[in-house]
């Protein structure tokens, strides 16, 4: 499976051929990741450090834009009720 990008990334990197299969498919994992898991995962990790929910939610509403499949814009509220139903 992706033979094409792991001839690539063999290639072009010092990856050997096992290594670049496993960073393709912990790539493809993260991504494959849904928009509810990700405002979870990101609200735990963010609280972990510190942060409180206004700047948390604030800094995933930004995040979700940059993904590579971008999911509708979420506003504060929404994201609020993914993480507390």
């Amino acid at each position: 499976m992706h033979d094409e990008l792991v001839d690539h990334l063999t290639r072009s990197t010092p990856l050997s051929r096992g290594e670049a299969l496993r960073v393709i498919q912990d790539v493809l994992a993260y991504f494959d990741e849904t928009t509810e898991e990700y405002v979870r995962r990101r609200h735990r990790e963010l609280q972990a450090q510190g942060l409180v929910n206004a700047t948390i939610f604030e800094r995933i509403a930004a995040d979700l834009r940059y993904r590579a499949v971008a999911p509708p814009e979420l506003s504060l509220r929404q994201l609020r009720r993914i993480v507390y139903g």
